[in-house]
């Protein structure tokens, strides 16, 4: 096992360096990238089914080294492209580019690097994932994510799982605001039940829309008002991107509800598996999704893949399916029977997707 592959995620900031570079079409090679060329390959390659075995060779700080990494590449990128799109001269079209390829970059690859160290206990971990997450105007996503999502995730109390029916945009509304007032209530929670001192910078419901507020304030004093607008575009296409992750990683799947107001423990079974060779480096093997939910505390070079009988599994890698959830109809028709299927083979049903297994069993089969 070697900690190279995972460089595979670099490839996406060389071509928005590049593009910026080049300039006009350019700009897109990491749109075409994650949507192009990865989709092909998560096909022709297949899936990676092998699993870690014992503990990480080497000291454990080789495979720190990539995520490390990504702080400084980031920040680099993004102001390599807000330059490149505050220069009076730069082409409406191209600077459109920049801002889709910078949010692409940002959200597959700075948000799950973020999402790995949030997850980690030391101070300079976190902090740097706080630092990734603030430069896509959603620092709040480390509170909501670990101290909410996790818990309960595949309830109805968690806004970041998607609900079976639902479409990809409904979601990402509902999940961006019900994650936003999540944290703040849980953040409140940590602040009262701990030493904490309320209103200080220890406290993330006033560090973190201070910290936003001062890379704002920055892009405006360096870039000027087109950069800060483009800083914002790049944001928005980051947390867009997160939010239908978040979408496919969970759709329709349900814990039992053990006890009023309590659920079973979470399992594998609760989070969409996808174990693709090629796409699962470039993401930290964050598509091995259901081990993560099993332990979120196990480092992403040790996630082990689930099989078809005990993790319900995505029929293609995050890219395609991405793609997938952007036209509902399709989403519906591909994964709703999928949702059936897995429920009615595990007899975990809850109550509420009871009726749409029945109304699914008597339509015709999933072509997919």
């Amino acid at each position: 096992m070697s900690v190279l592959p995972y460089f595979l995620g670099y490839l996406g900031p060389a071509l928005l360096f590049l593009g910026a570079h080049l300039g006009g079409g350019w700009t897109l090679l990491p749109v075409v990238l994650v949507f192009g060329l990865l989709p092909v390959l998560d096909d022709r390659v297949g899936g990676n089914e092998r699993n870690p075995v014992g503990i990480s060779r080497g000291p454990r700080w080789i495979w720190d080294i990539p995520l490390w990494l990504w702080a400084p590449t980031q920040l680099t990128a993004i102001a390599i492209v807000l330059e490149r799109a505050a220069a009076r001269d730069a082409p409406l079209l191209e600077t459109i580019g920049l801002a889709l390829s910078l949010g692409v970059v940002n959200g597959s690859g700075g948000i799950v690097v973020a999402h790995e160290l949030m997850h980690r206990r030391g101070r300079v971990d976190r902090a740097l994932a706080e630092l990734l997450m603030t430069s896509v105007t959603y620092a709040h996503f480390c509170v909501e994510h670990v101290l909410g999502h996790h818990r309960h995730v595949a309830t109805r109390r968690d806004p970041a799982t998607s609900r079976l029916g639902e479409n990809a945009f409904a979601f990402v509304a509902r999940s961006i605001m019900g994650g936003a007032v999540s944290a703040w209530r849980l953040e409140g929670q940590r602040v009262e039940h701990t030493s904490t001192p309320a209103w200080t910078l220890r406290d993330r419901r006033l560090r973190m829309p201070l910290l936003t507020a001062a890379a704002y304030g920055g892009v405006w004093a360096v870039f000027g008002g087109r950069g800060a607008l483009l800083f914002f575009a790049q944001a928005l296409v980051a947390v867009v991107l997160l939010e239908i992750v978040n979408y496919i990683e969970h759709y329709g799947l349900t814990r039992r509800e053990i006890a009023p107001g309590h659920h079973e423990r979470v399992g594998p079974e609760h989070s969409w598996n996808s174990s693709h060779l090629v796409s699962n480096p470039s993401l930290f093997t964050l598509a091995r999704h259901s081990d993560h939910h099993f332990l979120a505390s196990r480092p992403y070079e040790m996630l082990r893949h689930w099989d078809e009988a005990e993790a319900p599994q995505l029929p293609s890698g995050y890219s395609t399916m991405l793609m997938v959830a952007l036209v509902p109809p399709l989403w519906f028709r591909i994964m709703d029977p999928r949702v059936a299927a897995w429920g009615t083979r595990n007899a975990c049903l809850s109550p509420r997707l009871r009726p749409a297994v029945s109304a699914l069993r008597s339509s015709p089969a999933d072509p997919a």
